[in-house]
């Protein structure tokens, strides 16, 4: 099986795993974690273009699991993180790896938070190196092995 079509497998089983979920998954933790990890994705290579912002802003809009949450203060809170990567990628970033890591007391909303990660990352249909590493780094900030997700 070819790589992308495992990735394309891998990223609708994560989905439905998600949706299995989705009663669970209502907390302010995961509500912030999962917008500073969609965030984080989509300013991995440094820089975020106003057509990737717009990509990334509807997939959040149209994620069934992220519906628990008002679309307002979800663009919100996306926004805030992306503003936070833009002016300084670096702190950003560290900044955002502890927002993520606020996920880790309850083990299913951090592997939800993972698992939006690359659902969003992969959405464009590359699920490119940069997006892998920082989804990664998102893992060690969860306390969970990488290569349970395939990283």
């Amino acid at each position: 099986m070819a790589l992308w079509d495992r990735f394309k497998e891998s990223a609708a089983t994560m989905q439905t795993q998600l949706m299995a979920k989705k009663n669970d998954l209502k907390s302010g933790a995961f509500r912030d974690a999962s917008m500073a990890m969609c965030a984080l994705v989509a300013a991995a290579d440094g820089s975020v273009d106003p057509t990737e912002r717009q990509r990334v802003a509807s997939l959040i809009a149209s994620n069934e699991v992220l519906q628990n949450f008002p679309a307002e203060d979800l663009q919100r809170r996306f926004d805030d993180y992306l503003n936070k990567l833009t002016a300084d990628f670096a702190f950003g970033k560290v900044t955002i790896l502890q927002e993520i890591a606020k996920a880790k007391k309850k083990p299913a909303e951090a592997r939800a938070v993972v698992q939006i990660g690359i659902v969003i990352g992969g959405a464009d249909g590359d699920f490119d190196k940069t997006e892998q590493a920082i989804v990664r780094e998102a893992c060690f900030a969860l306390d969970l092995p990488p290569h349970e997700f395939d990283l």
